[in-house]
């Protein structure tokens, strides 16, 4: 999933610029400034968001909890085939928001339709693979289908036109699996709604080809937006971040309240703390300036994309596995269990390498080491407790936290230095 791939949503609707002369340059200093945040209607999905994150955590933690082994397992993959179309719906979006003036009214549209839309989803989520499957697959179809189709008319450069038309006609493939996976369900459902979210990452990922077409690729991580886009992407990881806590707190408030209860909420917590810690320094306070560095920000701007669609990823194993943990603090510990408590911080830490390649462009090898470390503890922690378990996992991200302490201690802040950085003119 990159960033490239989502098509560049460049806003060439274009028309006689309907301000005064003199109003000109400050409407000009004005979009500038808002190219670099976020808006209110941006936020507004985002928090819709934190909605679809939570129903994730909560569809799959009873399947986990189940005593049936393959259903253990199949509550990791869940997290995959749902997660996923939903963090395409928020890229995509992202990138309609950051090429187009999210002012204009089509835009909003488009934005509170797509907001809706992921309520119905998030809504199907208990039902997904069993019964209300339609829910979760006709508003994807739907807009990922008709967005693009909006978006050409807004445009007049005839690349940019077929770029849209070329993604509609993928999305439109991918839209057989995804609407035949109603008609079944269970094992055939997932079976067919996997291969329809592969196939809508894969395409986009070569531009959508079609024969006979230009396959010219734009990008949203053109210069101007760069800061944009890099914050929304920070500002995901908030949401995210914000997703687990808020599992983590609706988890204990409907357990029995024990020691063992709260030393679980008190551990996930604390890891939620490191995570963000483990983000932010460094590479996720200066990302914005180092897209805006990079020698080739199309690619700077894909790896981002792909970093904290693992992140987020890690964080719903993390929120899952405290759930878990929160329910059965004591007593063995199950395969589906260990995978779900340790491999959510492995995927977020994998996806914080990517960003740190990124930033840094360096191979960051404390991360693997941790990486290193939370593997080889998995056999020794399978023979303890959830709670033991996690607690471990807690112990490695620390000592990741600290050692980026260590390695700052009395240095100026690192600043960025993305591959192929350009000075840029002042």
């Amino acid at each position: 999933m990159t960033e490239g791939e989502a098509g560049g949503w460049r806003d060439e609707g274009g028309g006689r610029n309907p301000d005064p002369p003199g109003q000109e340059v400050a409407r000009t200093e004005s979009a500038a400034r808002d190219s670099r945040r976020a808006n209110f209607l941006e936020l507004f999905f985002d928090l819709v968001l934190v909605f679809a994150l939570s129903g994730v955590v909560s569809r799959v933690v009873p399947d986990l909890s189940s005593e049936a082994l393959a259903q253990q397992w199949a509550g990791l993959l869940y997290v995959l085939v749902l997660v996923l179309p939903i963090m395409w719906l928020w890229t995509t979006t992202a990138h309609i928001t950051s090429r187009f003036d999210p002012r204009r009214p089509a835009v909003q549209a488009m934005v509170l339709l797509t907001a809706l839309g992921v309520v119905f989803m998030a809504s199907s989520l208990p039902y997904a693979f069993f019964e209300r499957g339609y829910a979760f697959a006709v508003p994807y179809v739907v807009l990922q289908v008709g967005r693009p189709l909006v978006l050409i008319t807004l445009v007049r450069d005839r690349a940019q036109r077929a770029l849209y038309a070329r993604s509609a006609l993928w999305f439109t493939v991918s839209a057989v699996p995804w609407l035949a996976g109603i008609l079944v369900e269970d094992v055939a459902r997932v079976g067919l709604w996997s291969l329809a979210i592969t196939i809508d990452l894969l395409s986009a990922r070569s531009a959508w080809p079609v024969p006979g077409m230009n396959r010219q690729l734009e990008t949203a991580w053109e210069p101007t937006k760069t800061h944009h886009l890099a914050d929304r992407y920070e500002q995901l990881l908030l949401i995210a971040l914000g997703e687990s806590v808020l599992s983590l707190g609706i988890a204990y408030t409907v357990t029995p309240v024990s020691l063992a209860s709260t030393l679980a909420l008190l551990v996930g917590f604390a890891t939620t703390v490191l995570l963000w810690r483990i983000y932010y320094y460094r590479a996720g306070q200066v990302l914005p300036e180092a897209v805006d560095l990079a020698g080739d920000q199309v690619r700077a701007g894909q790896n981002t994309g792909r970093a904290h669609i693992l992140m987020v990823l890690g964080i719903v194993l993390v929120a899952t596995g405290y759930e878990i943990v929160l329910a059965h603090p004591g007593g063995p510990v199950r395969p589906a269990w260990l995978v779900a408590i340790l491999g959510g911080p492995i995927v977020y830490v994998v996806g914080r390498i990517v960003l740190e390649r990124v930033v840094f462009n360096r191979l960051a090898r404390r991360r693997l080491v941790g990486i290193a470390a939370v593997v080889a503890s998995a056999l020794p922690l399978a023979f303890t407790t959830p709670l033991i378990v996690a607690t471990g996992a807690l112990a490695i991200l620390l000592g990741m936290a600290l050692a980026d302490a260590r390695q700052a201690w009395g240095r100026p802040p690192e600043a960025p230095s993305p591959a192929g950085a350009q000075p840029k003119s002042t």
